[in-house]
């Protein structure tokens, strides 16, 4: 395992490589964020180890969006899933099939706890993962082990327009809060989910104005090549400037064929913004330090 400096990237940014895993040790070891691919990561802070959103499926391979439309992964995961490390539990921001595939579904432990929402739990047990929450808005779930506790809060989210959102699975987003039982938050990360910019978002800093580490789903995802259901890169500075993280990690934008707006999108905008030294781009395979 190895620190890398510095490096231009692709879009213009500095980015902070974080650290590099090399291949006899693909799983992280310390606490951080790892970047797997589209929205799935391995967040290890607290003595908490979460999957998010595992999507493990091969490039070239196909998934369903649902309504007969289907999309192609562009990119390999990182790492396959028998390489992830021991967990605590996984967090679901809704059941599409760029998010929980057919190979989550054949290869992750059924007795995980998964918190999710209350349509995708109950889609979730019958497949066997009977330890599945649905988390209706501002609910939460625990996990605590000795004195430390992960706090898991689901955010509002929307998939898609109006009338539209009946077409697609409910979705959330989610506020982790990693502390002790006392009461005090040593980490706050809010994760998006597959959410577009709406009024309900402007309820989370209200209720949440310190949050360290924000993690937005970005691609301008469009289905059928028209109907917008993922922020493209101006919702995303929107989404920025709305939640005033410290700290902001893009994913979720090049990973399939139906996402449509590429980081550089994103890029321009924080940049216009002066919002650019918020942004820290996420490369697949790499450890964030937290």
């Amino acid at each position: 395992m190895t620190s890398a400096p510095l490096d231009h990237g692709p879009e213009g940014y500095d980015i902070d490589w974080g650290i590099v895993m090399t291949e006899e040790d693909l799983i992280p070891k310390s606490d951080g964020l790892f970047f797997i691919g589209n929205a799935t990561t391995v967040i290890r802070y607290g003595g908490f180890t979460l999957l998010t959103d595992p999507n493990f499926i091969r490039r070239g391979q196909k998934v369903h969006l649902g309504w007969g439309v289907m999309t192609t992964r562009l990119l390999d995961p990182a790492v396959p899933v028998d390489r992830l490390p021991p967990l605590d539990g996984i967090v679901l921001s809704h059941l599409h099939g760029d998010h929980w595939d057919r190979v989550a579904r054949r290869n992750l432990d059924k007795e995980l706890p998964i918190v999710t929402t209350p349509h995708a739990a109950r889609r979730l047990k019958p497949q066997g993962f009977g330890n599945s929450h649905g988390l209706r808005t501002w609910e939460d779930h625990e996990f605590v082990s000795g004195d430390r506790v992960l706090r898991v809060i689901s955010a509002p989210g929307r998939h898609a327009p109006g009338a539209f959102q009946m077409m697609l699975p409910p979705v959330m987003g989610s506020i982790l809060e990693f502390g002790s039982r006392g009461g005090r938050v040593d980490l706050r990360m809010y994760i998006s989910g597959d959410t577009l910019m709406y009024d309900d978002l402007a309820e989370i800093p209200r209720r949440y104005p310190d949050i360290d580490v924000g993690v937005v789903h970005l691609g301008g995802t469009k289905i059928l090549n028209a109907l917008l259901v993922t922020m493209d890169g101006k919702q995303g500075a929107d989404w920025v400037e709305l939640v005033n993280a410290s700290r902001v990690l893009p994913i979720h934008h090049n990973d399939y064929t139906v996402m449509k707006s590429p980081l550089s999108d994103f890029d321009a905008e924080v940049r216009r913004r002066g919002l650019q030294d918020k942004v820290q781009v996420v490369q697949r395979g790499t450890l964030i330090e937290l």
